[in-house]
């Protein structure tokens, strides 16, 4: 037994005060002590199988000691005992969100990423789950990464893309296909020139996760034209902060609408994340319905989103590139904006699949494919 730290221990009227390893001491609530007791989650299914809805007076500790490390209690009322290493509890001691392996830093790019962006064969990530983990590190740092030596099919993508989640579905479908319709119902799927945007604004929660593979592309134009963001709203924050403010924290309308669909949402143009940095953007010109906010908020409002939407096309973020035949785009469609310059659908080919994955489901594969978790033994 550690009898000093258990002399040291003291019950509290809703806890107890716990000597930590360390020499500091913590306090730690006895409903919060007896719901995360390790016999409450199922080894298996590694779901919480204890109910504490149904304790129908609050858990009071009869005896406490500390023993090898542990916190030992034996709960008044019943013969059940906890077991809490004294590692644990220190991990909670100060309430702070645990952990996250996923939740990395990203690092802003300009117009002259093109040669840096990070590049993966796509049968190297089918056969290496370490590369996978390092091409969602890309996207998770720089929002985009290139797949090459995709084959030429609608299987390829789809392999591609469950190496990182499930497919998700929009009101377009699972997959979609960019090349000139005869009837279109999107600008993309014409050989016009495509603005800067991010993909289905109009949705309650746009697709984390944009693929396009390019199947084929000998049209003349054409260009693939793509920036970061997180770079221009960083910029926005520090040159006209009273503009970020008012794009990070107004909620405008989106809406596609065509025969059979009407799809409307409200969404802020500047995301930020659980820290207050850029995440992402929503933004759309050809999707922006009509502003229905106050006409005297729009006298500040609207210069900002014009002075935003100018900074959108600057050659200090764009970047200019080709994609071509066997290679795969992947990005993150809260953060990358992305367009295209008009082409000549009169010879060659342009032909891009493309489909969706979600953002959490990605951070899920990252955190699986680079620890070990709290139930691994």
């Amino acid at each position: 037994m550690d009898i000093s730290l258990s002399q040291a221990v003291r019950l509290k009227e809703h806890g107890i005060d716990v000597p930590l390893l360390d020499g500091t001491t913590a306090y730690f609530n006895n409903y919060w002590l007896r719901d995360n007791c390790p016999t409450s989650f199922d080894s298996q299914t590694r779901e919480r199988t204890y109910d504490i809805f149904h304790e129908a007076e609050a858990p009071m500790p009869a005896q406490v000691r500390i023993s090898d490390g542990v916190l030992e209690i034996e709960w008044a009322g019943s013969s059940h005992k906890t077991r809490h290493p004294l590692a644990f509890l220190a991990k909670y001691a100060n309430g702070t969100p645990r952990h996250d392996p996923a939740d990395l830093p990203r690092r802003a790019w300009y117009s002259d990423h093109y040669p840096d962006i990070a590049r993966f064969s796509q049968p190297a990530l089918l056969a290496d789950k370490t590369l996978v983990a390092k091409w969602i590190e890309a996207m998770l740092v720089e929002g985009v990464a290139i797949i090459t030596d995709m084959p030429d099919s609608n299987q390829g993508l789809d392999d591609l893309a469950k190496l990182i989640g499930h497919i998700r579905p929009t009101f377009f479908g699972e997959y979609f296909d960019v090349k000139t319709h005869i009837k279109p119902t999107n600008l993309a799927y014409t050989a016009k020139a495509l603005e800067m945007h991010t993909d289905t604004p109009a949705e309650d929660v746009a697709p984390g996760v944009q693929f396009l593979h390019c199947r084929a592309n000998s049209v003349k134009g054409g260009a693939n034209l793509f920036l970061d963001g997180v770079a221009v709203a960083n910029d926005l924050r520090k040159e006209f902060p009273e503009d970020f403010k008012l794009l990070s924290e107004t909620d405008i309308p989106y809406y596609c609408e065509h025969d059979h669909y009407d799809m409307r949402s409200r969404q802020r143009v500047i995301e930020l994340d659980a820290h207050g940095e850029v995440s992402g953007l929503t933004i759309s010109q050809h999707m922006a319905d009509i502003f229905d906010l106050p006409q005297e908020f729009l006298d500040a409002y609207y210069p900002a989103f014009c002075r935003f939407g100018r900074m959108l096309q600057s050659d200090k973020y764009l970047m200019r590139f080709r994609l071509e035949a066997t290679e795969c785009i992947v990005f993150d469609n809260h953060r990358i904006v992305h367009g295209r310059s008009a082409y000549s659908a009169t010879e060659g080919d342009r032909y891009l699949r493309g489909c969706y994955t979600d953002r959490g489901e990605m951070r899920s594969t990252y955190r699986a494919l680079v620890s070990e978790g709290r139930f691994k033994g």
